[in-house]
């Protein structure tokens, strides 16, 4: 059974006390979200019908005190730089993003000087002083970055000023200004009470301010305060979660001569707590998942309203979300999601990048980058709703590095209205493109429904964009500081920081999901909570504020010591009353969230209670074994037969042949099942482009001599000249729309003039030095069938053969590599297993050339080998058999026997039905 929760406690407490008089009661809570429970336990406790008492925030029942409305943080950000504008001269004022920059820091340092009602002036002028005295030893040489450095420094009290007057004056505020004024507004406010009666119910740590309040309306006997904090905690002078509690009852005057109300006694109940480590955000996630589904199987009528998951990290939000079984069939998310991971934000940024590149990019022209629309058409906002596939595969074709918008929509050839929202060319009007913005937002919001909670928090997602892009909106409407396409863009990546997700749901159903300060009041039977590593949950010592520690200090200003014991208040808050606990952590120390578990969990091990049941476990994922197997493929009767295909239709290719040698599972996704490499985009020129434009470029060159003359050095020269534009044009046919005019493309371009370039060259001093050399085919096919009584049938070899030549009476066959080969390469000393390594694979190619060609040699010498564009100082590297110190370079028929025998022995092994495809370890 579980304790009485604190909410229910207060219901029963002021029905008790103030049932007579309810509707002149004022309940102030810590948040918005209590409010909701607090009246669902009056509903339950109370029979008959009755005014429910006016429950209200603490921040709202200030700005009732004050008179003053909140501004967001966004407003505020632009407020202050209409103030700053207005006191700073022209030529010494900073753009927007600059500004913002150091200006949130300065505001949260404002609100806390006026939260703890601290002296502005004096906090402002301290600070000064202090850099000041950093800067003491350069007074007589200063240089004008320090100038300019404490210049800023005395401004400070300016701007604190300005910016309180002008807000002031349009009634509006951030918290700390507001809480200044309701204190300056107590003894107004306090004449109008009446007949109310305040309650304070569930606090921890209070600002000055708010202290200030709270024992004023003590003192008029107008309120009441309920604490929420357990005896355990309360008692131990050394335990942070007591910390300010114990402060207020030992210094407040009230409790001189007061009750203090109430101290709980449920920490030391029986409680079962399991401490759970495992690498990643991901791991804890799926424990997350898991917890929950054991929960809902052992009772299949397991109510998830009394189950809570804390979030230590609110960045685990979505993967927690995708872990949750589907036993979850309610679900309400309270915390403030930060919008620098929210995916509508996440497009937004991407469509700047596009936009803003295309605007630069050419004078006079609007030229998207592929990788900037590929970025935008495979979100997952966009990608399920463009039908944008067809674009992507002509893109990927056609290799388009740049693309021009109106190449682009003929591309597109549709009528999408999504598409022309996302790519309609942008204008330097900030308001043009705040509408555009906007307009797709609205359409992505229009396409989402309202049948499952995963479309719900999508919607969510949008529309807190939406909202910034709304104020973006109203505030450029009115105001001309802050104008052009990289200062919008620029603002935006600054507001977006302060802009949060807020989730709408039913508080009172199903699996809750909150962060750590939204679990504030509240008490559930099973808690869930992670990411309880250290600089985590509790943050650490990280501050973003220009107030030095010493400082706060000395001020009364919270530092981060504070801040922990807020923090340890909190943890031990959710502890209190649950029954059923899970902290996770991380274990993996490497990245940003390194694995050392929270001093929490060191904490409660240490002091723990006898009560408490606490076990440790270490998760790790399970690797499947299956990971580490040979993937084998059996020959089928439809595998045996589409090898009869290639063997007698199509052909058997050398690079077919060196492809089983290099992977005989590569061969069978390449050759059998006819599985090609999908297209993309080539930004960068590959080394397969780049050879197969260097072999069409030669073609293109030696064609007009194939089967003509004798060449000579005048045909070589006239080649030489016609080397830039056959490149180009190779380029342009084979590299398609790809940009070869700047960066690596270029140099790529210009390596392959160069190649060709020393090539001719070569031919040319060959020529000089007297050879005669005649053209005799360029990428020939060639093709021979061998019969052997070992093979199931004949096999047909089939081949382009990048050039033949007759040579100084010699045949040569020519194999152009672009890559490094060197003589050994195709050097061999025995023909034993030779097709058993890939050594041999280039030996293996040249030697199928010679062997289809050989009857067309009509009794020549035939030599085969490779030119390396790599090595082109070695020249011609012709196959070599060397037995001993005697080599030869002529393929004679013995030479060609022998490799057919080889050949035979390598084709067996492929086309054996008992002999499985099997990837090469």
């Amino acid at each position: 059974m579980q304790s009485q929760t604190f909410i229910s406690k207060l219901a029963n407490e002021i029905i008790l006390n103030y049932e007579t008089s309810i509707s002149d009661v004022v309940i102030i809570l810590p948040n918005k979200r209590a409010k909701v429970f607090l009246i669902e336990a009056f509903t339950n406790q109370i029979e008959k019908t009755i005014f429910s008492p006016e429950i209200t925030s603490i921040e709202e029942f200030v700005q009732e005190i004050s008179g003053i409305r909140s501004i967001d943080n966004i407003e505020l950000l632009f407020e202050f730089y209409n103030v700053y504008l207005s006191i700073t001269d022209s030529h010494k004022q900073e753009p927007f993003e600059t500004f913002a920059n150091w200006a949130k820091t300065l505001l949260q340092d404002f609100n806390e000087i006026d939260r703890y009602l601290l002296e502005p002036n004096k906090v402002l002028k301290y600070l000064e002083n202090i850099k000041e005295i950093e800067h003491w030893s350069v007074q007589k040489n200063k240089t004008k970055l320090i100038e300019k450095h404490l210049a800023f420094w005395k401004l400070l009290p300016e701007y604190y000023e300005a910016l309180y007057s002008h807000l002031i004056s349009l009634q509006v505020g951030y918290q700390g200004l507001i809480y200044r004024e309701a204190v300056a507004n107590l003894n107004f406010f306090s004449d109008r009470i009446g007949a109310k009666k305040y309650i304070f119910a569930g606090f921890n740590a209070l600002n000055q301010a708010e202290e200030k309040i709270i024992q004023h309306l003590l003192a008029l006997s107008s309120a009441q305060v309920y604490w929420d904090v357990d005896a355990v905690f309360l008692n131990d002078s050394y335990h942070d979660a007591g910390l300010f509690v114990r402060k207020f009852k030992a210094d407040w005057s009230y409790y001189k001569s007061h009750a203090f109300n109430w101290i709980a006694n449920d920490y030391q109940q029986k409680k079962n707590i399991h401490i759970i480590g495992t690498p990643k955000a991901i791991g804890q996630a799926k424990i997350v998942g898991s917890v929950i589904d054991a929960i809902c199987n052992e009772n299949e009528n397991a109510s998830l309203k009394n189950v809570a998951v804390v979030l230590g990290d609110e960045g685990l939000l979505i993967p927690v979300l995708y872990a949750l079984p589907a036993s979850v069939d309610a679900l309400n998310i309270t915390m403030g999601y930060s919008s620098k991971n929210n995916p509508a934000q996440i497009l937004i940024a991407k469509l700047f990048k596009m936009h803003t590149g295309a605007l630069k990019r050419n004078a006079g022209s609007y030229v998207f980058y592929y990788k900037d629309i590929l970025d935008i058409l495979n979100h997952p906002l966009i990608e399920p709703i463009a039908n944008a596939q067809k674009v992507v595969n002509l893109l990927n074709v056609n290799n388009f590095t740049f693309i021009t918008h109106k190449k682009f929509f003929e591309l597109c050839d549709s009528d999408s209205y999504l598409l022309q929202l996302l790519f309609q060319k942008w204008t330097t009007s900030t308001t043009d493109v705040l509408e555009s913005i906007s307009s797709i937002l609205i359409y992505l919001k229009s396409t989402l429904g309202e049948n499952n909670d995963d479309e719900k928090i999508t919607k969510a997602f949008v529309f807190s964009i939406f909202k910034v892009i709304n104020k973006l909106q109203s505030y450029y409407a009115i105001n001309s500081a802050v104008q052009g396409i990289d200062t919008l863009q620029a603002v935006y990546k600054q507001i977006i920081d302060v802009a949060e997700v807020s989730f709408e749901g039913e508080p009172l159903n199903g699996l809750q999901i909150m962060g750590v300060l939204e679990s504030r009041v509240l008490d559930f039977e099973t808690v869930i909570i992670t990411s309880v590593n250290e600089g985590t949950f509790p943050a650490g010592k990280s501050t973003n504020s220009f107030i030095p520690y010493d400082v706060k200090r000395e001020l009364g200003l919270p530092t981060f010591k504070e801040k922990d014991a807020i923090y340890t208040y909190h943890f031990y808050h959710l502890l209190q009353r649950a029954k059923n606990i899970y902290l996770l952590y991380n274990t993996d120390s490497d990245g940003f969230d390194s694995g050392e578990k929270s001093r929490f969990i060191t904490q409660l091990l240490v002091e723990k209670q006898e009560s408490h049941n606490i076990t440790e476990q270490i998760y790790n994922p399970d690797v499947p074994n299956i990971a580490t197997f040979t993937t084998v493929v059996p020959k089928s009767d439809k595998v045996i037969a589409r090898l009869l295909e290639i063997c007698t239709v199509s052909g058997m290719s050398p690079t077919a042949l060196t492809a089983y040698m290099r992977n005989p599972l590569q061969f069978y996704f390449q050759r059998i099942l006819r599985i090609s490499e999908v297209d993309e985009v080539e930004e960068n020129i590959a080394l397969s482009t780049l050879g197969t434009i260097i072999h069409k470029t030669l073609e293109v060159l030696y064609l007009p001599f194939v089967n003509k003359n004798i060449l000579t050095t005048h045909d070589i020269d006239t080649c030489i000249t016609q080397i830039d534009s056959t490149v180009l044009k190779q380029f342009k046919e084979i590299y398609k729309e790809g940009d070869i005019k700047s960066g690596q493309n270029l140099l790529t371009f210009e390596v392959a003039k160069r190649n060709i370039f020393n090539f001719l060259n070569s031919e040319l001093q060959s020529i000089r030095s007297g050879d005669q050399i005649k053209i005799l085919g360029l990428e020939l096919e060639c093709s021979k069938t061998i019969e052997h009584e070992s093979l199931p049938h004949p096999v047909t070899l089939k081949g382009t053969v990048d050039r033949i030549e007759m040579r100084n009476g010699k045949i040569r066959i020519i194999d152009y590599k672009t890559g490094k080969v060197e003589k050994n390469n195709v050097t061999l000393q025995t023909w034993d297993k030779i097709t058993s390594t890939i050594k041999n694979d280039k030996i293996i190619q040249i030697l199928a050339y010679a062997f289809m060609y050989q009857s067309q040699a009509k009794n020549c010498e035939i030599e085969a080998g490779i030119i390396s564009f790599k090595n082109l100082k070695s020249g011609f590297l012709p196959f070599t058999f060397k037995v001993g110190k005697i080599e030869t370079t002529i393929i004679t028929d013995e030479i060609l026997d022998n490799y057919c025998a080889q050949i035979v022995l390598l084709l067996n092994e492929i086309l054996d039905q008992n002999l499985p495809f099997k990837e090469n370890s």
